[in-house]
């Protein structure tokens, strides 16, 4: 993925403080006068910026990072450096203090733009026809924006598990969803990331699910791609079913493997049924795109990645009728929680799954 700067290929900002405090006392005067502020953006869209800051008399620096400035760094040359994980545009505050800590700020908005994990089409793909059905739906992600038409965003936080999710962590870009994951605070939440529905907009019952997509990789990253029963908004979970066509968790040799599993209640109890397949010669599903399909008919419902199949599930019994009714979409990367486990200190940040194209043939 390329990164085009609209601008020079170094951005220099400066930024002049002039201020004096009048003071009955000369010791306490300030004199930090003449602030300036260097910041040089790196042209290789890595997200490295590095600020220079002088003025007379001063003894050291406070630099404000980030959306809500919360994230100080005190230097006492004026010479630091800040990696931005995502593209955007962000305030930085600029502290400068005398000998006797009197002080002058400038607060100044930076312009950023990252080359965030470039992206290999290499990988697995399938048809865009089978004989004997029609392509009923699908989104190839064409365009810069999600198609808000089939996709919901869902935001807060969920499930006891670690992340927010926004809806600034969704890109589309070159044909491909990007749900990040990534370190930020929100509320009291250490990370973000996104999750997207079909709810009331777009619902299936049977056919070909065909979904091509690459995952996170990393210790404590829990992406998915799944459905719930239309009937959640009034049954609840697990009653109205569930089928994940594909979930992973990083870390620990996980993230080479991919789970399907359906989910239900019986007799007032949440149940399941699952299946999984694992890659061999030590390749993980963030390596490259795979497709997670299913077949799911009014028998049966069977899982495959890459056309083989390694789990099937009989629907026919009388407590499995939520799998006879439709089901929508949810796509979602999740962080931490009981299965996957928390990031630790091998978790490299920002994380991303990247969905080339989710398709329903029936």
């Amino acid at each position: 993925m390329k990164i085009f700067f609209p601008f020079l290929s170094v951005i220099t900002m400066v930024i002049i403080l002039q201020g004096c405090k009048e003071n009955d006392e000369p010791a306490k005067k300030i004199t930090v006068a003449n602030l300036v502020v260097e910041t040089t953006i790196s042209t290789n869209g890595s997200g490295l910026v590095t600020f220079k800051a002088s003025a007379d008399n001063a003894v050291k620096f406070t630099f404000y990072f980030g959306e809500g400035l919360d994230d100080p760094f005190t230097s006492t040359n004026g010479t630091t450096t800040h990696t931005y994980l995502s593209s955007g545009t962000y305030p930085v505050k600029v502290q400068a203090f005398s000998a006797d800590n009197l002080s002058v700020e400038k607060s100044q908005p930076i312009s950023v733009l990252v080359d965030e994990l470039p992206i290999s089409p290499v990988g697995y793909t399938t048809p865009t026809s089978y004989a004997g059905m029609n392509l009923v739906w699908q989104d190839e992600f064409t365009g810069d924006q999600l198609n808000t038409a089939f996709w919901n965003y869902e935001t807060g936080p969920f499930n006891n598990e670690l992340q927010y999710y926004k809806q600034q962590n969704t890109t589309v870009h070159n044909g491909y969803l990007i749900i990040k994951a990534k370190i930020e605070k929100v509320e009291n939440k250490i990370y973000t990331s996104s999750r997207l529905t079909t709810q009331n907009k777009k619902t299936f019952k049977y056919g070909r699910i065909d979904i091509r997509a690459m995952m996170p990789k990393g210790k404590g990253l829990f992406p998915a791609l799944w459905m719930l029963g239309s009937s959640f908004s009034t049954l609840g979970w697990p009653k109205c079913g569930e089928i994940d066509i594909m979930e992973t968790i990083g870390g620990g040799g996980r993230d080479s493997v991919a789970y399907g599993t359906a989910h239900w209640e019986f007799e007032g109890k949440h149940v399941s049924y699952g299946g999984h397949k694992g890659l061999q010669n030590g390749k993980v599903l963030g390596d490259e795109f795979h497709v997670y399909s299913i077949v799911w008919t009014a028998t049966e419902i069977k899982w495959y990645i890459d056309d083989i199949k390694y789990h099937t599930i009989d629907i026919t019994p009388a407590d499995l009728v939520p799998f006879t009714k439709d089901f929508f979409f949810i796509f979602n990367v999740a962080v931490g929680g009981e299965w996957a486990g928390s990031p630790d200190a091998t978790t490299v940040f920002p994380q991303r799954m990247v969905v080339d194209y989710v398709r329903v043939f029936q």
